[in-house]
């Protein structure tokens, strides 16, 4: 689009026009000196390319640079600890999908088939592709999007990335304050004296 915003662009209107910022309560790089502390190398890996779709990189580092991994990780441990089935029956389902469906893993696709697995999996409509297998005895057995996890897993991903991305450091995300240099707001927040520069 001609009139296409960047992003820092949108969310510095977007501070101006509300007035303020919401704020919401080490894995990414995988090095020794920031482990997992729930994923495995393997699941950090493929979140790493889940919630970069969802805020990819352009002028600005996008949900994997900003250290995304690491807080939905960190969270996992802590206040998100309800979650951890749920990701690890999604991450599992989204392996065994693609492994399926492309004979590929999630990162080996191209960045267009990435995209349109994710808004599969975001209608609900994964369940539909890989249906219910049928056990040597003739029985069915749930299939891997049961109950419609796809829909549901996408949520809690999309959720998290974004409260990773747009919430305090201090939470494990938002790696070198991005959000707040791509809206040029002042950190730490002092009451009285933030203000936004043009």
């Amino acid at each position: 689009m001609k009139n296409k915003f960047s992003r820092r662009r949108f969310f510095q209107m977007a501070a101006i026009g509300s007035g303020s910022v919401l704020l919401l309560p080490g894995c990414t790089s995988l090095s020794s000196r920031s482990p997992c502390r729930f994923f495995t190398e393997k699941e950090a890996l493929l979140v790493g390319y889940l919630v970069e779709q969802i805020i990819p990189t352009d002028e600005w580092p996008g949900a994997r640079d900003a250290g995304v991994v690491n807080y939905i990780d960190k969270q996992l441990v802590g206040p998100l600890m309800r979650h951890q089935e749920k990701y690890r029956n999604g991450l599992v389902a989204v392996f065994t999908s693609c492994e399926k469906l492309y004979k590929k893993q999630f990162g080996e696709l191209l960045w267009d088939e990435q995209t349109a697995f994710l808004k599969k999996m975001e209608s609900g409509k994964l369940s539909g592709l890989l249906k219910d297998d049928k056990t040597e005895s003739g029985q069915r057995e749930p299939g891997l999007w049961a109950d419609g996890l796809d829909r549901a897993f996408f949520g809690l991903v999309r959720d998290h990335t974004m409260q990773g991305f747009y919430g305090s450091p201090r939470h494990g995300g938002n790696k070198n304050y991005v959000i707040y240099r791509m809206i040029r707001l002042d950190y730490p927040f002092i009451n009285g004296q933030n203000r936004y520069k043009s």
